[in-house]
């Protein structure tokens, strides 16, 4: 489903889940280039404050885009920035919940600001905001309505 621009109102929400697999550390990794051994290295990660392997931070906040990007507004939107700051960390077979809410339209600029947050329970690991470019309604449903 796509939101447009006039169907987004303060106070709207949409999240997403999904947990971290070693698939997914390890396709992040390959894709991103980002092979830090934090990420992949048990040893290595034992002697950080982490105190063994984490999930790419990135990769949790790229969850948010899923929401942006699927949901809602959803296909057609275009992110614009995404401001975040990484609070906790994530583990192989953590649950990631994203949630995405509303906090003010520009309808004239098709413009749409999200406070954004990532949880691992009620923890939360990611926060943030991001702007994107709410889809527009296509001419044919305006003229039909």
């Amino acid at each position: 489903m796509t939101y447009y621009i006039e169907d987004l109102k303060p106070g709207m929400s949409e999240s997403f889940t999904k947990t971290v697999t070693e698939s997914d550390i390890q396709k992040f990794g390959e894709i991103s280039g980002d092979v830090n051994p934090v990420h992949f290295d048990e040893a290595f990660a034992k002697t950080t404050p982490f105190k063994g392997r984490i999930a790419h931070g990135v990769l949790s906040a790229s969850y948010i885009s899923t929401v942006l990007g699927m949901k809602m507004p959803g296909p057609g939107t275009i992110f614009m920035q995404l401001l975040t700051r990484f609070k906790a960390p994530v583990r192989i077979g953590e649950t990631v919940t994203a949630i995405c809410t509303v906090r003010e339209t520009v309808p004239e600029k098709r413009r749409v600001t999200f406070d954004c947050v990532c949880k691992v329970g009620d923890t939360v690991v990611v926060e943030g905001e991001a702007l994107v470019m709410a889809p527009a309604r296509p001419k044919a449903q305006i003229a039909a309505a």
